[in-house]
């Protein structure tokens, strides 16, 4: 059973869509910076941030084995940012 299957959708172009809440971003370079950290782990497909929203949404294959915490800590790892999974 996949850990985010409550958090998650599945669509057939994206494999599975999670949302992350982010704090601590002040521009467009933050969310590139976020962006980039995600994008390198293994399994993700893509990670598009919006600094206005505060929000991340990352696209991950089905069946991928992606943890809430490396995603968080991932986060971490761009810079001073704090990020937890949307509700």
């Amino acid at each position: 059973m996949n850990l985010f299957s409550r958090k998650t959708k599945q669509s057939p172009e994206t494999g599975v869509e999670l949302v992350l809440l982010i704090e601590g971003m002040h521009c467009s370079s933050c969310g590139m910076l976020i962006d980039d950290e995600l994008e390198e782990l293994a399994g993700v497909r893509s990670s598009r941030t919006d600094v206005r929203k505060g929000r991340t949404v990352v696209r991950f294959e089905e069946g991928a084995e992606v943890d809430a915490a490396v995603l968080v800590a991932a986060v971490k790892g761009a810079g001073d940012y704090t990020a937890r999974l949307a509700d």
